[in-house]
């Protein structure tokens, strides 16, 4: 029998199974922007519906994260691993024969909870069948194959809606679901946190009150921040919330340690990367708009165009895996973070006039940072939760990053559109005022320039934001991560054992 956190003889074939597994998840969510028009003229999709099409994943994905970690804990990381994909698989075929918005919404939905029982699963298996030597080499394939997946799946998307019907971007899945599915079951070790109560008020409180909050910060771009619906969710989400952190301190068997919070390297890897998700949202929302209606590349290429940030990213975290052994994690995560401020300057420097190359080379650094900060930020996350608690942590940070993107889409998206209708002169026609699109959507090309150069610098504005977190970043993580590894047995520190009492 395996014990966890040392080395499995199958690890390597078991990380293959946790990449693929995390690939299926992170590629759908990138490869559905790309269908919206064919949603739009196929299901008669109104903006509305487009709008739950999307956040439906979202809503059940994030709401449910902690939840789920928790229940990988108690019954079984892998077990909840293979139902994830099945639930996955199974909704996405129900999406791909959707005929109506509805139900397409359904299927959605349906698939952020198979996704939020897939994607703890995988970190916290990865933790237990790697020891400490080889656990930060591992978790940077793991992030790579996040990164380059983001970024691949809008090439993906563009060459499947170039050859079939809309459909297909859900069916693609089916097929990866399923060899992860039979890889899990043939190689993956099952574990399982301390035989307890399973903490059901918590667990309900944290998954009324994550909802509450990812609904707000959904619905606040269209409804506003002041409406009744949108702040009354807010309220209720940040009140639910703080009843789990109340219960959570004084329950016996919590189905989060929050006392992980006193440890300098969770809340160092925390903040990190919860600010990078934060940033990166933001600069793929303007940049995929960006390649398209100001560059006017086609959805293949734009989607191809972003490829140098996957690219370097993949290199870096190899790289990052090598140099981990030399230098120190906080070291790697600050210079990592400046590194990434870095290529937001470039992109707050580009002009309607660039091109392609200041771009490339902008994404090209922002690769190379993130490579370098992001696994080593989770390496650090990961090590200050006890191994009974993996799954809790594993579900902690991925609801960190989509709050952060949550956030990064809200908030950045809030001030690209308010910097462009801005910049834009106030005789133009309001729907050019309102968005390049629409701008674009005129035909005439004095306004399309005019619009251009409005987009370019309310980009700008945006890229500012993203280099201030990022640097924020690097500070943070100065402060707070600590010079030296912790011990490699988690019961050695305070925090541990006070975890695991």
């Amino acid at each position: 029998m395996h014990t966890p956190g040392t080395s499995h003889p199958r690890r390597w074939w078991i990380l293959g199974a946790l990449c693929l597994s995390v690939l299926v998840l992170v590629i759908d969510n990138t490869v559905l922007n790309l269908a919206i028009p064919a949603l739009m003229r196929e299901l008669d999709a109104g903006t509305a519906d487009i709008q739950w099409i999307i956040s439906a994943y979202t809503l059940a994905y994030a709401g449910l994260l902690l939840t789920a970690g928790g229940l990988s804990d108690r019954f079984g990381r892998k077990r909840l691993l293979i139902i994830g994909l099945v639930v996955f698989g199974v909704a996405s075929i129900a999406a791909a024969l959707a005929t109506g918005p509805a139900q397409l919404i359904a299927g959605r939905a349906l698939m952020g909870v198979g996704g939020s029982l897939v994607m703890p699963s995988t970190m916290s298996i990865l933790i237990t069948v790697f020891d400490e030597g080889e656990r930060r080499t591992a978790i940077a394939a793991w992030s790579a194959v996040s990164l380059a997946g983001i970024l691949a799946g809008p090439s993906l998307g563009g060459l499947l809606l170039d050859h079939f019907w809309w459909g297909s971007v859900f069916l693609i899945n089916v097929p990866v679901a399923a060899i992860a599915i039979i890889a899990a079951a043939a190689m993956m070790p099952e574990s399982t946190g301390p035989a307890v109560r399973p903490d059901v008020l918590g667990a309900l409180l944290c998954t009324l009150g994550m909802i509450a909050v990812v609904w707000s910060i959904i619905a606040a771009p269209q409804r506003g921040w002041g409406s009744v619906g949108t702040g009354g969710a807010l309220a209720a989400g940040i009140t639910l919330l703080v009843a789990f952190v109340i219960w959570e301190l004084r329950s016996p068997h919590p189905m989060l340690p929050l006392r992980v919070f006193g440890d300098r390297n969770f809340c160092g890897g925390t903040f990190s990367v919860m600010l990078l998700a934060f940033a990166a949202a933001g600069m793929i929302l303007a940049l995929t708009q960006y390649v398209q209606l100001v560059l006017g590349y086609g959805v293949l290429q734009a989607g191809m165009a972003l490829l140098p940030f996957a690219g370097s990213s993949a290199l870096f975290n190899i790289v990052g895996a090598t140099l981990a052994k030399k230098v120190s994690t906080r070291a790697m995560v600050s210079v990592g973070m400046l590194i990434t401020a870095g290529g937001f300057l470039v992109l707050w420097s580009i002009t309607p006039g660039d091109g392609y190359p200041v771009l490339a080379t902008a994404l090209a650094a922002m690769g190379m940072g993130a490579g370098l900060a992001a696994p080593a930020a989770v390496t650090a996350l990961m090590a200050a939760i006890p191994p009974a608690h993996a799954g809790a942590g594993s579900a902690m940070n991925s609801t960190l990053s989509q709050a952060g993107s949550a956030l990064g889409i809200a908030t950045l998206g809030s001030v690209l559109a308010t910097a462009y209708t801005a910049a834009m002169p106030p005789g133009l026609p309001a729907t050019a005022r309102q968005s390049l699109a629409g701008a674009m959507a005129l035909g005439d090309g004095n306004i399309a320039t005019v619009a251009r150069a409005a987009f370019v610098e309310a980009m700008s504005f945006g890229m500012v934001t993203g280099a201030t977190l990022a640097t924020v970043a690097a500070v943070l993580a100065f402060i707070l991560l600590r010079t030296r590894s912790r011990p490699a047995d988690p019961a050695a520190t305070p925090v541990a054992a006070e975890l695991t009492r």
